[in-house]
Protein backbone atom coordinates (compact mmCIF):
# COMPACT_ATOMS: atom_id res chain seq x y z
CA UNK A 1 0.00 0.00 0.00
CA UNK A 2 1.37 3.44 -0.98
CA UNK A 3 1.93 5.58 2.13
CA UNK A 4 0.03 8.86 2.53
CA UNK A 5 2.68 11.57 2.40
CA UNK A 6 2.10 15.16 3.65
CA UNK A 7 4.07 16.47 0.68
CA UNK A 8 3.03 20.12 1.02
CA UNK A 9 4.14 20.37 4.65
CA UNK A 10 7.40 18.56 4.02
CA UNK A 11 8.14 20.62 0.90
CA UNK A 12 7.50 23.90 2.71
CA UNK A 13 10.31 23.20 5.19
CA UNK A 14 12.77 22.32 2.41
CA UNK A 15 11.81 25.51 0.55
CA UNK A 16 12.39 27.71 3.61
CA UNK A 17 15.56 25.97 4.79
CA UNK A 18 17.30 26.11 1.41
CA UNK A 19 16.11 29.67 0.84
CA UNK A 20 18.35 30.54 3.80
CA UNK A 21 21.26 28.80 2.07
CA UNK A 22 20.44 30.74 -1.11
CA UNK A 23 21.27 33.92 0.77
CA UNK A 24 24.14 32.45 2.78
CA UNK A 25 26.22 30.15 0.57
CA UNK A 26 26.91 32.36 -2.50
CA UNK A 27 27.16 35.74 -0.76
CA UNK A 28 28.37 35.28 2.82
CA UNK A 29 32.05 35.44 1.84
CA UNK A 30 31.35 38.82 0.20
CA UNK A 31 29.75 39.97 3.45
CA UNK A 32 32.76 38.81 5.46
CA UNK A 33 35.11 40.58 3.06
CA UNK A 34 33.01 43.75 3.50
CA UNK A 35 33.58 43.34 7.24
CA UNK A 36 37.33 43.59 6.56
CA UNK A 37 38.22 39.89 6.83
CA UNK A 38 41.12 38.44 4.84
CA UNK A 39 40.83 35.41 2.54
CA UNK A 40 42.46 33.21 5.22
CA UNK A 41 40.04 34.50 7.88
CA UNK A 42 37.10 33.95 5.53
CA UNK A 43 38.27 30.37 4.99
CA UNK A 44 38.34 29.79 8.74
CA UNK A 45 34.93 31.40 9.33
CA UNK A 46 33.27 29.54 6.45
CA UNK A 47 34.76 26.26 7.66
CA UNK A 48 32.66 26.63 10.82
CA UNK A 49 29.54 26.01 8.74
CA UNK A 50 30.87 22.52 8.12
CA UNK A 51 32.82 21.97 11.35
CA UNK A 52 29.66 22.31 13.41
CA UNK A 53 28.11 19.52 11.33
CA UNK A 54 30.57 17.16 12.99
CA UNK A 55 28.79 17.46 16.33
CA UNK A 56 25.46 19.21 15.75
CA UNK A 57 23.51 16.47 13.89
CA UNK A 58 24.53 13.56 16.11
CA UNK A 59 24.13 15.44 19.40
CA UNK A 60 20.76 16.91 18.40
CA UNK A 61 19.54 13.54 17.16
CA UNK A 62 20.71 11.90 20.41
CA UNK A 63 18.61 14.40 22.41
CA UNK A 64 15.60 14.07 20.08
CA UNK A 65 15.70 10.26 20.12
CA UNK A 66 15.32 10.28 23.91
CA UNK A 67 12.49 12.81 23.94
CA UNK A 68 8.83 11.76 24.14
CA UNK A 69 8.19 14.41 21.44
CA UNK A 70 11.32 14.51 19.27
CA UNK A 71 9.89 17.04 16.80
CA UNK A 72 10.06 19.60 19.60
CA UNK A 73 13.85 19.67 19.13
CA UNK A 74 13.50 20.48 15.45
CA UNK A 75 11.44 23.52 16.41
CA UNK A 76 13.84 24.57 19.19
CA UNK A 77 16.77 24.34 16.75
CA UNK A 78 15.02 26.54 14.18
CA UNK A 79 14.10 29.20 16.75
CA UNK A 80 17.65 29.16 18.17
CA UNK A 81 19.20 29.60 14.70
CA UNK A 82 16.95 32.62 14.08
CA UNK A 83 17.80 34.17 17.45
CA UNK A 84 21.55 33.58 17.14
CA UNK A 85 21.68 35.02 13.61
CA UNK A 86 20.58 38.39 15.00
CA UNK A 87 24.17 38.79 16.28
CA UNK A 88 25.31 39.56 12.73
CA UNK A 89 23.34 42.81 12.86
CA UNK A 90 26.06 44.09 15.23
CA UNK A 91 29.53 45.40 14.19
CA UNK A 92 31.60 42.32 15.12
CA UNK A 93 35.36 41.83 14.85
CA UNK A 94 36.91 38.45 13.93
CA UNK A 95 36.67 36.94 17.43
CA UNK A 96 32.98 37.80 17.77
CA UNK A 97 32.26 36.74 14.18
CA UNK A 98 33.90 33.41 15.03
CA UNK A 99 31.69 32.98 18.11
CA UNK A 100 28.51 34.04 16.29
CA UNK A 101 29.25 31.68 13.40
CA UNK A 102 29.80 28.78 15.82
CA UNK A 103 26.45 29.29 17.55
CA UNK A 104 24.37 29.98 14.44
CA UNK A 105 25.91 27.19 12.38
CA UNK A 106 25.50 24.68 15.20
CA UNK A 107 21.77 25.25 15.52
CA UNK A 108 21.06 25.55 11.81
CA UNK A 109 23.02 22.40 11.00
CA UNK A 110 21.29 20.49 13.79
CA UNK A 111 17.90 20.74 12.10
CA UNK A 112 18.21 19.34 8.57
CA UNK A 113 19.40 15.79 9.45
CA UNK A 114 16.48 15.50 11.85
CA UNK A 115 14.12 16.73 9.15
CA UNK A 116 15.55 14.27 6.61
CA UNK A 117 14.64 11.52 9.08
CA UNK A 118 11.13 13.02 9.36
CA UNK A 119 10.76 12.91 5.56
CA UNK A 120 12.02 9.33 5.29
CA UNK A 121 9.64 8.29 8.08
CA UNK A 122 6.77 9.42 5.86
CA UNK A 123 8.30 7.74 2.78
CA UNK A 124 8.76 4.33 4.38
CA UNK A 125 8.61 1.85 1.49
CA UNK A 126 8.52 4.62 -1.15
CA UNK A 127 11.92 6.34 -0.83
CA UNK A 128 12.03 6.96 -4.60
CA UNK A 129 9.52 9.80 -3.98
CA UNK A 130 12.13 11.73 -1.99
CA UNK A 131 13.34 13.78 -4.98
CA UNK A 132 9.88 15.15 -5.80
CA UNK A 133 9.70 16.62 -2.27
CA UNK A 134 13.33 17.71 -1.99
CA UNK A 135 13.16 19.67 -5.27
CA UNK A 136 11.25 22.38 -3.39
CA UNK A 137 14.44 23.07 -1.48
CA UNK A 138 16.15 23.75 -4.79
CA UNK A 139 13.31 26.09 -5.79
CA UNK A 140 13.76 28.00 -2.53
CA UNK A 141 17.48 28.28 -3.18
CA UNK A 142 16.94 29.51 -6.77
CA UNK A 143 14.40 32.11 -5.72
CA UNK A 144 16.65 33.71 -3.14
CA UNK A 145 20.01 33.40 -4.89
CA UNK A 146 18.59 35.12 -7.99
CA UNK A 147 16.68 37.79 -6.07
CA UNK A 148 19.55 38.59 -3.70
CA UNK A 149 22.08 38.67 -6.55
CA UNK A 150 19.97 41.42 -8.13
CA UNK A 151 19.52 43.25 -4.81
CA UNK A 152 23.24 43.19 -4.00
CA UNK A 153 23.96 44.97 -7.27
CA UNK A 154 21.93 47.88 -5.89
CA UNK A 155 22.38 47.78 -2.09
CA UNK A 156 25.45 47.31 0.08
CA UNK A 157 26.30 43.74 1.06
CA UNK A 158 26.26 44.92 4.69
CA UNK A 159 22.45 44.58 4.45
CA UNK A 160 22.69 40.82 3.89
CA UNK A 161 22.07 39.75 7.54
CA UNK A 162 18.90 41.84 7.70
CA UNK A 163 17.71 40.38 4.39
CA UNK A 164 18.17 36.84 5.72
CA UNK A 165 16.18 37.21 8.95
CA UNK A 166 12.74 36.70 7.27
CA UNK A 167 14.06 33.51 5.65
CA UNK A 168 15.11 32.10 9.01
CA UNK A 169 11.73 33.06 10.45
CA UNK A 170 10.08 31.11 7.62
CA UNK A 171 12.09 28.02 8.54
CA UNK A 172 10.90 28.24 12.14
CA UNK A 173 7.26 28.64 11.07
CA UNK A 174 7.34 25.59 8.77
CA UNK A 175 8.99 23.48 11.49
CA UNK A 176 5.79 23.82 13.52
CA UNK A 177 3.76 22.43 10.59
CA UNK A 178 5.63 19.10 10.52
CA UNK A 179 5.96 15.94 12.61
CA UNK A 180 7.31 12.39 12.24
CA UNK A 181 5.44 9.78 10.22
CA UNK A 182 4.06 6.47 11.57
CA UNK A 183 7.24 4.51 10.77
CA UNK A 184 9.33 6.62 13.12
CA UNK A 185 6.94 6.33 16.03
CA UNK A 186 7.60 2.59 16.15
CA UNK A 187 10.56 1.24 18.15
CA UNK A 188 12.82 4.30 18.10
CA UNK A 189 14.87 2.96 20.98
CA UNK A 190 15.87 -0.22 19.12
CA UNK A 191 18.22 1.54 16.74
CA UNK A 192 21.50 1.86 18.67
CA UNK A 193 23.09 -1.58 18.36
CA UNK A 194 22.10 -2.05 14.71
CA UNK A 195 23.81 1.22 13.85
CA UNK A 196 27.21 0.05 15.08
CA UNK A 197 26.97 -3.18 13.11
CA UNK A 198 26.13 -1.37 9.89
CA UNK A 199 28.89 1.20 10.26
CA UNK A 200 31.41 -1.67 10.20
CA UNK A 201 30.24 -2.95 6.80
CA UNK A 202 32.77 -2.23 4.00
CA UNK A 203 30.09 -1.02 1.56
CA UNK A 204 28.89 1.59 4.03
CA UNK A 205 32.39 2.64 5.07
CA UNK A 206 33.32 3.16 1.42
CA UNK A 207 30.13 5.14 0.86
CA UNK A 208 30.88 7.53 3.73
CA UNK A 209 34.52 8.00 2.69
CA UNK A 210 33.47 8.79 -0.88
CA UNK A 211 30.89 11.31 0.39
CA UNK A 212 33.58 12.87 2.61
CA UNK A 213 35.88 13.38 -0.39
CA UNK A 214 33.06 14.80 -2.50
CA UNK A 215 32.26 17.32 0.20
CA UNK A 216 35.94 18.31 0.40
CA UNK A 217 35.88 18.88 -3.36
CA UNK A 218 33.00 21.34 -2.98
CA UNK A 219 35.10 23.47 -0.59
CA UNK A 220 36.29 26.05 -3.15
CA UNK A 221 32.78 26.46 -4.56
CA UNK A 222 31.13 27.10 -1.20
CA UNK A 223 33.96 29.18 0.25
CA UNK A 224 35.55 31.24 -2.53
CA UNK A 225 33.44 30.98 -5.70
CA UNK A 226 32.10 34.53 -5.27
CA UNK A 227 35.61 35.92 -4.73
CA UNK A 228 36.98 33.81 -7.60
CA UNK A 229 34.44 35.24 -10.04
CA UNK A 230 34.88 38.75 -8.65
CA UNK A 231 38.60 38.50 -9.41
CA UNK A 232 37.73 37.71 -13.03
CA UNK A 233 35.39 40.67 -13.44
CA UNK A 234 31.94 39.14 -12.76
CA UNK A 235 29.18 41.15 -11.02
CA UNK A 236 27.08 39.81 -8.14
CA UNK A 237 24.07 39.50 -10.45
CA UNK A 238 26.02 37.22 -12.81
CA UNK A 239 27.23 35.19 -9.84
CA UNK A 240 23.58 34.80 -8.86
CA UNK A 241 22.74 33.79 -12.44
CA UNK A 242 25.40 31.07 -12.38
CA UNK A 243 23.90 29.65 -9.19
CA UNK A 244 20.39 29.87 -10.66
CA UNK A 245 21.54 27.96 -13.77
CA UNK A 246 22.98 25.17 -11.65
CA UNK A 247 20.08 24.85 -9.26
CA UNK A 248 17.40 25.20 -11.98
CA UNK A 249 18.58 22.03 -13.70
CA UNK A 250 18.98 20.45 -10.25
CA UNK A 251 15.20 20.80 -9.86
CA UNK A 252 14.70 18.79 -13.05
CA UNK A 253 16.86 15.95 -11.74
CA UNK A 254 14.95 15.80 -8.46
CA UNK A 255 11.69 15.81 -10.42
CA UNK A 256 12.64 12.82 -12.61
CA UNK A 257 14.51 10.94 -9.89
CA UNK A 258 11.56 8.68 -8.90
CA UNK A 259 11.55 7.22 -12.42
CA UNK A 260 15.34 7.29 -12.71
CA UNK A 261 15.87 5.05 -9.67
CA UNK A 262 13.33 2.53 -10.93
CA UNK A 263 15.65 1.96 -13.92
CA UNK A 264 19.22 2.74 -12.77
CA UNK A 265 20.92 1.48 -9.58
CA UNK A 266 21.67 4.20 -7.04
CA UNK A 267 25.38 3.35 -6.92
CA UNK A 268 25.66 3.85 -10.70
CA UNK A 269 24.04 7.28 -10.45
CA UNK A 270 26.40 8.09 -7.57
CA UNK A 271 29.45 7.17 -9.66
CA UNK A 272 28.40 9.29 -12.65
CA UNK A 273 27.59 12.23 -10.39
CA UNK A 274 31.00 12.21 -8.68
CA UNK A 275 32.91 11.79 -11.96
CA UNK A 276 31.06 14.82 -13.36
CA UNK A 277 32.16 16.84 -10.32
CA UNK A 278 35.81 16.14 -11.12
CA UNK A 279 35.29 17.48 -14.65
CA UNK A 280 33.39 20.51 -13.34
CA UNK A 281 36.16 21.60 -10.97
CA UNK A 282 38.81 21.12 -13.64
CA UNK A 283 36.88 23.27 -16.13
CA UNK A 284 36.35 25.95 -13.45
CA UNK A 285 40.08 25.98 -12.70
CA UNK A 286 41.21 26.23 -16.32
CA UNK A 287 38.60 28.48 -17.98
CA UNK A 288 37.31 31.04 -15.42
CA UNK A 289 37.11 33.87 -17.98
CA UNK A 290 35.20 31.88 -20.61
CA UNK A 291 31.58 32.60 -19.77
CA UNK A 292 30.00 29.77 -21.77
CA UNK A 293 32.32 27.15 -20.23
CA UNK A 294 31.56 28.47 -16.74
CA UNK A 295 27.84 28.33 -17.49
CA UNK A 296 28.20 24.78 -18.82
CA UNK A 297 30.14 23.80 -15.70
CA UNK A 298 27.30 25.17 -13.57
CA UNK A 299 24.80 23.09 -15.56
CA UNK A 300 26.57 19.95 -14.36
CA UNK A 301 25.41 20.90 -10.84
CA UNK A 302 22.28 18.96 -11.77
CA UNK A 303 24.40 15.81 -11.83
CA UNK A 304 27.19 16.35 -9.32
CA UNK A 305 24.91 17.75 -6.62
CA UNK A 306 21.27 16.79 -7.26
CA UNK A 307 21.87 13.32 -8.71
CA UNK A 308 24.59 12.70 -6.11
CA UNK A 309 22.35 13.73 -3.22
CA UNK A 310 19.31 11.82 -4.48
CA UNK A 311 21.43 8.68 -4.99
CA UNK A 312 23.00 9.11 -1.55
CA UNK A 313 19.53 9.30 0.04
CA UNK A 314 18.48 6.14 -1.82
CA UNK A 315 21.47 4.29 -0.39
CA UNK A 316 20.91 5.81 3.04
CA UNK A 317 17.31 4.54 3.04
CA UNK A 318 18.65 1.06 2.34
CA UNK A 319 21.67 1.19 4.65
CA UNK A 320 19.72 2.68 7.61
CA UNK A 321 16.05 1.67 7.38
CA UNK A 322 13.21 2.47 9.78
CA UNK A 323 14.31 3.59 13.26
CA UNK A 324 17.96 3.65 12.13
CA UNK A 325 17.24 6.55 9.76
CA UNK A 326 17.80 9.39 12.21
CA UNK A 327 21.07 7.93 13.51
CA UNK A 328 22.27 7.27 9.97
CA UNK A 329 21.48 10.83 8.91
CA UNK A 330 23.44 12.11 11.90
CA UNK A 331 26.51 10.15 10.80
CA UNK A 332 26.06 11.19 7.16
CA UNK A 333 25.88 14.90 7.96
CA UNK A 334 28.44 14.76 10.75
CA UNK A 335 31.14 12.81 8.91
CA UNK A 336 30.74 13.55 5.21
CA UNK A 337 29.19 17.02 5.35
CA UNK A 338 30.73 18.04 8.67
CA UNK A 339 34.29 16.75 8.57
CA UNK A 340 34.38 16.89 4.77
CA UNK A 341 32.95 20.40 4.59
CA UNK A 342 35.31 21.76 7.25
CA UNK A 343 38.34 20.17 5.59
CA UNK A 344 37.11 21.42 2.22
CA UNK A 345 36.92 25.03 3.40
CA UNK A 346 40.32 24.86 5.16
CA UNK A 347 42.05 23.08 2.27
CA UNK A 348 40.53 25.55 -0.20
CA UNK A 349 41.86 28.41 1.91
CA UNK A 350 45.37 26.94 1.93
CA UNK A 351 45.26 26.23 -1.80
CA UNK A 352 44.09 29.78 -2.44
CA UNK A 353 47.00 31.08 -0.37
CA UNK A 354 49.51 28.92 -2.28
CA UNK A 355 48.25 29.27 -5.83
CA UNK A 356 44.98 31.18 -5.98
CA UNK A 357 41.59 29.95 -7.14
CA UNK A 358 42.98 27.86 -9.96
CA UNK A 359 44.96 25.63 -7.60
CA UNK A 360 41.99 25.34 -5.22
CA UNK A 361 39.73 24.01 -7.97
CA UNK A 362 42.46 21.71 -9.34
CA UNK A 363 42.78 20.13 -5.91
CA UNK A 364 38.99 19.82 -5.81
CA UNK A 365 39.06 17.87 -9.09
CA UNK A 366 41.60 15.48 -7.58
CA UNK A 367 39.50 14.78 -4.49
CA UNK A 368 36.42 14.09 -6.64
CA UNK A 369 38.39 11.72 -8.89
CA UNK A 370 39.52 9.66 -5.88
CA UNK A 371 35.93 9.55 -4.59
CA UNK A 372 34.71 8.25 -7.97
CA UNK A 373 37.34 5.49 -7.85
CA UNK A 374 36.17 4.42 -4.37
CA UNK A 375 32.53 4.27 -5.47
CA UNK A 376 33.42 2.26 -8.59
CA UNK A 377 35.47 -0.24 -6.60
CA UNK A 378 33.62 -0.67 -3.29
CA UNK A 379 30.15 0.91 -3.00
CA UNK A 380 27.44 -1.73 -3.44
CA UNK A 381 23.88 -2.34 -2.20
CA UNK A 382 23.69 -4.47 0.90
CA UNK A 383 22.96 -8.19 0.44
CA UNK A 384 19.25 -8.88 0.82
CA UNK A 385 19.65 -10.78 4.09
CA UNK A 386 21.58 -7.89 5.66
CA UNK A 387 18.90 -5.26 5.05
Amino acid sequence: MTPIVPALRLSSFYFAYYAVLGGFTPYWSLYLKDRGQSEAAIGVLMSLWYATRIVAPSSWNWIAARSPRPVRWLRIGCIASLASFCAFLLPLDFAWLFAAMCVFCFFHNATMPQFEAITLSHLHGASERYGAIRLWGSLGFITIVGLYGFLLDHVAVAWLPLLMLPLLAGTAVTAFANDYGPAQHQARSAAGSGLRERLRRPEILAFFIACLLVQISFGPLYTFFALYLEQHGYKASLLGLFWVIGVAVEVLVFFVSPRLFLRVPAQTVLLVAIASAALRWLATALFPETVWIMALAQLTHAINFAAFFAAAMQLMAQYFPGPLAGHGQGVFYGFSSGVGGALGALIAGQAWHLGGGRLAFEWAAGFAAVAALIVWRWVRPLPALAR
